[in-house]
């Protein structure tokens, strides 16, 4: 189950960083909005993360939770915000996948 927290931590990570890309966008109220946006998918996506915490190792924990992050907002700045997906961003994304991948495989 903590797995499952883990995992979706990691998305609102990457919900907190479509927020932010959103408000660069926008001004006015709208920036306003994403920045509160920013804000409860960070208190939703920290509270996830304490709670996975609380079973699994701190160090696999977090470098899952960060990787999800990482990968879900290569991933959102390539489709939502239309940056340059080369091979090698390709590559080391898949590198990472993978990272993670294993280290949930080598976790008790």
């Amino acid at each position: 189950m903590n797995w499952v927290l883990l995992i979706i931590a990691g998305l609102f990570e990457v919900a907190f960083a479509f927020c932010l890309g959103k408000a660069k966008e926008t001004t006015g109220n709208e920036m306003y909005l994403w920045y509160v946006g920013f804000l409860v998918a960070l208190a939703i996506s920290m509270m996830l993360l304490v709670k996975a915490t609380q079973t699994l190792p701190i160090g696999t924990a977090y470098a899952v939770w960060t990787g999800i992050g990482a990968v879900g907002t290569v991933l959102v700045g390539i489709f939502v915000f239309k940056e340059p997906a080369t091979f090698l961003r390709i590559l080391f994304i898949t590198t990472l996948i993978g990272s993670i991948i294993g280290l949930k495989v080598v976790s008790h």
